[in-house]
């Protein structure tokens, strides 16, 4: 059982950040998945981040 919820869990956070990915790239940030993390770079990251609701949302359970 506990290893079927950690697969789950495991599934779940795979999808999140290739949806988070997913969002930067169509806004033009170049951006890797690297373990855990998704890594993002690109000049004025952070204004596009605060700017942009569906590229802020991407990580969460709401798209």
């Amino acid at each position: 059982m506990r290893a079927r919820l950690v697969a789950l869990a495991e599934t779940r956070a795979a999808r999140r950040r290739a949806r988070i990915l997913a969002a930067l790239e169509e806004v033009g940030v170049a951006a890797v998945i690297d373990g855990d993390a998704v890594r993002a770079s690109a000049p004025g990251l952070t204004r596009r981040w605060w700017r942009d609701l569906a590229l802020r949302d991407a990580g969460r359970d709401g798209l």
